[in-house]
């Protein structure tokens, strides 16, 4: 079962304006043909699901196509103010592909390249929301990076820094960066979860013996927040202190599915959503109390 996660993952794994197409219909039917992250807009009202025909939008109970082009947004992450991505034009779009790293101020209307263009494509890509530090982790060389490993850039891809990442194990699978500290950055890997509070210079492991396949600080950065799978799904949060125990979450049966992003209502912050690996999507209301069904297997609920 690992392995078939390990699997999916991996197959996981401007300033000019990108086209803008015709404002969301709420009427237009929404299927989420897959899932490459999830946020919230900054003022809590839209969850907001990238897949691969663009953005899915779910407000005030109802899921609509978002404002801006259809194409296939990888490594997607929000801060307070714009969202980054990575990913591949939709076709006929004339975009060069991949899109190395782009950003939008807009909600995704319009994109802006950042560099990288043509180069590379970022399936784990995690932002700072207060900072707008973005981190990836880059596979091969390119004209920025000489090497594969873990990066970082302060200045939207201006300037990149590698990270030495001494005390990593593992392959990672999820990546997150904490809210108000860019210098903090968990992992999760094949063998745990990790934790740098040097820009990912060095590692701690804080949880070990499981696999941990999606990760995300809550937005007053003092816990984790990160999911597993063995035998069943998991959903566990851990606090940034000394020697702290996870504690498990209930999370709904996912039979053979389980929990790929997480992330949290920045106005409503007992407000949680989960996106699993098959395509469905949970929102909880009391801070990971109790679950509900809002999409399954790729199909609005």
């Amino acid at each position: 079962m690992h392995k078939k996660f390990s699997t999916s993952l991996s197959a996981f794994f401007v300033a000019l304006a990108i086209n803008v197409q015709a404002p969301a219909r709420a009427a237009e039917a929404v299927t989420l043909t897959h899932i490459h992250g999830l946020s919230y807009s900054a003022d809590g009202a839209r969850l907001i699901i990238p897949s691969h025909h663009g953005l899915a939008v779910f407000e005030a109970g109802r899921w609509s196509k978002a404002a801006g082009p259809a194409h296939d947004y990888m490594g997607f992450s929000a801060t307070r103010d714009t969202l980054y991505s990575s990913g591949h034009p939709a076709p006929g779009s004339g975009m060069t592909n991949p899109f190395g790293l782009i950003k939008s101020g807009d909600g995704g209307k319009t994109w802006h390249k950042l560099g990288l263009e043509g180069e590379s494509d970022f399936h784990l890509l995690a932002t700072s929301y207060g900072t707008n530090a973005v981190y990836v982790i880059n596979h091969a060389p390119n004209s920025r990076m000489t090497q594969a490993g873990i990066y970082t850039t302060r200045n939207d891809g201006m300037q990149w820094t590698r990270a030495a990442a001494n005390g990593l194990g593992g392959e990672p699978k999820s990546l997150a960066v904490h809210p108000a500290d860019a210098g903090v950055v968990a992992i999760g890997t094949g063998d745990g979860l990790y934790l740098s509070r040097d820009a990912g210079q060095s590692f701690e492991r804080l949880v070990g013996g499981q696999q941990v396949l999606a990760v995300t600080f809550d937005l007053d950065g003092k816990h984790l927040w990160f999911s597993s799978f063995a035998g069943k799904a998991t959903l566990m949060r851990v606090a940034l202190a000394p020697q702290a125990k996870p504690e498990s979450l209930p999370i709904p049966d996912l039979g053979q599915d389980a929990v790929a992003y997480i992330a949290q209502n920045p106005k409503r912050r007992d407000e949680f959503a989960v996106a699993t690996f098959k395509r469905s999507v949970l929102l909880s209301k009391d801070n990971g109390r109790s679950w509900a069904a809002i999409a399954k297997d790729g199909v609005a609920q």
